[in-house]
């Protein structure tokens, strides 16, 4: 099990931090930091897509735990909501990632560029939508929700991956009428159990390069704590905003991914 630093320049190494705050900062505020992470991994040298996947998830973790304090700590998010749901999306991931052995992604990217295409339209034309939080549903229907949300979206960590807190983000608001605020609070904690529970997989598998992803990692928290910081004091309106440039980020992705599948 290396270090991964084996053979790696130092240019290398400061593209990786780059990657690391940047992607911490875009995730803290509204999920979607695996989009600019994930690819900086890749182009590392020497390293296999599986290796660059489990030490992104080991940095990924870091920012995500130190953007959840800092929500947990200022926004105050309902646990009795977002803790099962973490659970649930947590033992979701699993799945996800057998089912991805099985079938490949892209069966299901063109679907979600679909809903994304009609997530986006739909909070471009209601300007007051993810403002102030007004809940939906109430009691038993709305904790069975949340869990439902915790897991899909949590398998959709596992087969795929990319702008998965996003799209807890997307439903959160869109499904149950949190505000993006709220929202993204929440989300962080579901996210932090997706992450945690692909690294059971990955650890113990030696897929982890280490030093490069406490490197990683330490880069993603400083990000993530400057970015929740921002989240909150701007409020749900600044968070709207990147939510929006984060969708058309996500839509020109797996768009492209599709493309690049149908004329192969």
């Amino acid at each position: 099990m290396g270090s991964g630093l084996e053979n790696i320049t130092l240019t290398t190494i400061l593209i990786v931090v780059l990657a690391g705050l940047l992607a911490g900062w875009v995730d803290a505020v509204v999920g979607g930091g695996g989009l600019i992470q994930l690819p900086a991994m890749l182009l590392i040298p020497g390293i296999s897509p599986v290796q660059a996947l489990a030490t992104n998830k080991m940095g990924s973790i870091f920012g995500t735990a130190t953007s959840t304090v800092t929500y947990a700590r200022r926004v105050h998010p309902d646990l009795r909501t977002a803790l099962p749901m973490a659970a649930v999306a947590a033992a979701a991931s699993f799945g996800g990632a057998a089912v991805a052995t099985l079938l490949p992604a892209s069966v299901f990217k063109p679907i979600i560029v679909a809903a994304l295409i009609i997530v986006l339209i739909s909070t471009l034309a209601r300007r007051s939508a993810g403002l102030q939080t007004s809940l939906r549903l109430s009691g038993t229907r709305h904790y069975a929700a949340a869990c439902g949300i915790g897991a899909v979206i949590g398998f959709y960590d596992g087969l795929i991956g990319p702008g998965t807190g996003s799209f807890l983000i997307i439903a959160l608001v869109g499904f149950l009428g949190y505000s993006f605020l709220d929202g993204s609070a929440k989300a962080k904690i579901a996210n932090l159990a997706t992450n945690f529970g692909a690294l059971l997989l990955f650890v113990p598998t030696g897929h982890v390069l280490w030093g490069l992803g406490l490197i990683l990692g330490l880069a993603n928290m400083v990000g993530g704590y400057i970015g929740s910081r921002m989240a909150v004091s701007k409020g749900s309106r600044f968070v709207r905003i990147v939510f929006v440039v984060v969708v058309v980020a996500l839509i020109a992705k797996l768009g492209t991914d599709v493309i690049l599948d149908w004329t192969r």
